[in-house]
């Protein structure tokens, strides 16, 4: 487990409950894939924590390079072959005041690996989802720790049998709950665009270059909740789920309940670039 710039044993681990991420949700957070020992899109998931960090105005005391290779050799320690990598920086330990604390107040980064296999059946045969109204703060753009509305939303997925929840403010689809949503019709792919509503999906930039490279159309543009349900295709994709086919929204079957022949395509575009990172 890494602590600040620390390789230690998790038996060692000692978490202050004064830590401000403990007790106000302050702090950021991301979660690297690994695949065959090999952390897939890093520099993007790093770029994007530094951003995060700008916008809650958190100095991580680290540059992005000594990040990156603090991370690289957590996994060479913990010999992990295929998981994820969690990591979360706060902004540190101090008396609980809602105002920031002193400058003197250093920031706490904690990361540890999580082995876990590709989730290859619902890759293949597809997965279940609901609608849930979108009941999230309003910088949905920054990855931060504050995940209660996602968790109530996740846990009426759970409750309902299903393995995501759709989230839409009003009429207009925002996002999954752990994930950025999908629609195909006509042959062009139809997403959410990039402003506060959601989160810019390190897959979903991935997603966005795989259908340039297969000349699928994309219209970053909101659809609602009827639309999504008329749509010939619809899939979800995250660091943890990859490319997801969604078979059934609420009570309605997509694409006869068969992942479509789009986002199989999109599957296997992706599947190459994990590809090409594993042969490195």
């Amino acid at each position: 487990m890494l602590i600040n710039n620390r390789l230690i044993d998790k038996d060692e681990v000692s978490l202050s409950i004064n830590d401000r991420g403990y007790q106000f949700g302050d702090g950021i957070y991301e979660v690297i894939k690994v695949y065959e020992g090999s952390m897939f899109t890093a520099t993007e998931h790093i770029d994007r924590l530094y951003r995060s960090a700008d916008e809650i105005r958190l100095v991580i005391p680290y540059t992005k390079d000594v990040l990156h290779k603090m991370l690289y050799d957590l996994v060479e320690d913990n010999k992990l072959t295929s998981g994820h990598v969690y990591l979360q920086v706060t902004r540190g330990v101090a008396p609980r005041n809602h105002a920031f604390p002193t400058e003197l107040t250093e920031p706490v980064l904690i990361a540890y690996t999580q082995s876990a296999d590709r989730p290859v059946n619902n890759h293949r045969f597809g997965v279940s989802t609901i609608f849930v109204e979108d009941i999230r703060w309003l910088r949905c753009d920054i990855k931060s720790l504050n995940l209660l509305g996602n968790v109530l939303a996740k846990q009426q997925a759970h409750e309902a049998h299903c393995y995501e929840a759709i989230q839409h403010r009003g009429e207009i689809v925002t996002e999954g709950s752990s994930s950025n949503i999908y629609g195909i019709k006509d042959g062009v792919l139809y997403t959410h665009p990039t402003n506060n509503y959601i989160l810019n999906g390190i897959t979903r930039q991935v997603v966005l270059k795989c259908c340039q490279e297969i000349g699928l159309p994309v219209v970053e543009e909101a659809f609602t909740k009827e639309q999504a349900l008329q749509m010939d295709e619809v899939f979800l994709s995250s660091t943890t789920s990859e490319i997801t086919p969604i078979i059934k929204i609420n009570d309605t079957v997509i694409h006869s309940g068969e992942p479509g022949i789009y986002t199989r395509k999109i599957q296997q575009a992706f599947e190459e670039k994990v590809q090409q990172l594993t042969m490195l």
